[in-house]
């Protein structure tokens, strides 16, 4: 699309209000100074001093930030044109802005904030994506009965993969396999054998033995390189959480429940990501996969990009595009079509105005629960553990995420991981094992459960 039409469409600005201005909040809110559709005059934080050095980072004159403590004081601070740091939500949900951006990234907090937004019938860029992969649909379906919309947002990978996704289906291309780069790097220096992602690092690492994939066996050099990187994490459940998001939006399915996850160059990624008869690692066609992007200092970065891997249908036509740089797998069957990028809360605006201006949601038509994201135990978890969620990526110790068929939540039921988190074992869980509903303490009062039991109901039907 040509992004001038926004301004044949849009009126005036849109009004934002940014929920939780660290990472993704806090790059949303510099660049929206910048877009000149839009304004994001409200920012809402843990406490509403947070709230107001996320907008003085933005580069907002402190003169005009006000911290208001009530619905009365935003309001004054909103007719006299001033920027709003507030602590709840709830207390500029009347004012007449059009979005939330929800960036908390804490599953009971968000449900919360999307109940508000359904309430006070505004728009919702969901961000948090671990609320997203309890509740996305239902609160999409929710929301749209007020005639407003919830949408991924742009600059977040899930946004990315299912607009590259659909986008090559909607050619015609035939889809092997889609996916996205993990967030941080393998960058391996041969001279010294020095291993580092992620602000870890490791010496004497054996890979330049397994470096070039050349003519063998695509399950060998893979076993090899994932031996050379034991020390290394090869598992993260935020990149199950997101692709968990882009199964819901599109139909692709995971090839295994816990992904594949190989080390690859990026230059063999549509080998990789090829059926077994390819020479390729996936059992089936319309695989999702994340990979864990290997290269030197001086080699290119895919930079938590996202791929889709297509077909060479017509076989002339590759060949030139080959000739041109792009990257075919070595039989020549399969290539890689990718945006080696994703800027976080500075492009998130498109998803934005195309919410309120355009109406459309990131998700597409079809976002319902074809897969949960649940917690399988990784140690043995005794009766009585909090399973606390911390650390940046918001994950569980002595727990992992896996894919399971999405269901609605019994007793017995797989616990989606989000929903676990910060929940009480009732029970014993041994390692290895799924950890399931009613090995928690009960949680029917929150947000978030209610938000997931109108789900299930609206896609599986009333409780038995």
């Amino acid at each position: 699309m040509n992004y001038h039409d926004y301004y044949a469409k849009a009126d005036r600005p849109v009004e934002t209000c940014v929920v939780g201005t660290g990472g993704f909040g806090q790059s949303f809110l510099a660049q929206a100074q910048r877009v000149p559709l839009m304004n994001a005059r409200i920012a809402v934080d843990l406490s509403a001093e947070s709230a107001a050095s996320g907008l003085k980072a933005a580069g907002i004159d402190p003169r005009k930030i006000q911290i208001c403590e009530s619905a009365h004081e935003a309001k004054a601070a909103w007719e006299r044109g001033d920027y709003i740091a507030t602590k709840d939500l709830a207390l500029v949900c009347d004012l007449p802005f059009d979005v939330i951006v929800e960036a908390t990234g804490q599953p009971k907090a968000a449900a919360r904030h999307a109940l508000l937004a359904v309430e006070a019938e505004k728009h919702l860029a969901l961000v948090t994506k671990e609320l997203d992969s309890v509740v996305g649909p239902g609160l999409k379906a929710l929301a749209a009965e007020r005639g407003r919309i919830v949408t991924t947002v742009d600059g977040d990978q899930p946004s990315l993969l299912i607009g590259l996704a659909t986008w090559a289906e909607v050619m015609g291309f035939h889809v092997i396999a889609a996916g996205k780069s993990s967030e941080y790097d393998f960058v391996f220096d041969p001279s010294s054998g020095r291993l580092t992602s992620n602000e870890r690092s490791a010496e004497n690492v054996d890979l330049e033995g397994h470096w070039a994939l050349g003519e063998r066996d695509v399950g060998e050099i893979l076993a090899a390189r994932s031996n050379a990187i034991a020390g290394f994490p090869q598992r993260a459940v935020p990149d199950l959480c997101e692709l968990m998001v882009v199964a819901n939006a599109t139909g692709l399915q995971p090839d295994r429940f816990d992904l594949h996850a190989p080390l690859a160059r990026i230059s063999e990624v549509p080998t990789i990501f090829s059926q077994h008869d390819d020479g390729g690692i996936l059992s089936g066609t319309r695989r999702l996969d994340v990979f864990h992007c290997l290269r030197k200092p001086d080699e290119i970065s895919f930079a938590g990009g996202v791929f889709v891997i297509i077909r060479c249908d017509d076989a002339k036509s590759w060949d030139m595009l080959a000739q041109k740089g792009h990257i075919v797998s070595r039989t020549g069957a399969n290539a890689m079509v990718f945006l080696p990028r994703h800027l976080l809360g500075l492009e998130a605006a498109t998803s934005i105005l195309d919410a309120a201006i355009h109406q459309t949601s990131g998700y597409g038509s079809d976002y319902r629960p074809r897969y949960d994201l649940i917690a399988v135990a990784t140690e043995d978890l005794p009766a009585g553990t909090v399973l606390s969620m911390g650390g940046h990526h918001h994950t569980i110790s002595g727990v992992t995420a896996e894919f399971r068929p999405a269901g609605p939540l019994t007793a017995t039921a797989p616990a989606p991981f989000y929903l676990a988190a910060d929940c009480r074992l009732t029970t014993t869980i041994p390692k290895g094992q799924e950890i399931r509903m009613g090995d928690l303490e009960p949680q029917e009062a929150s947000a978030l459960m209610r938000l997931r039991r109108e789900q299930d109901a609206r896609f599986f039907g009333p409780r038995s």
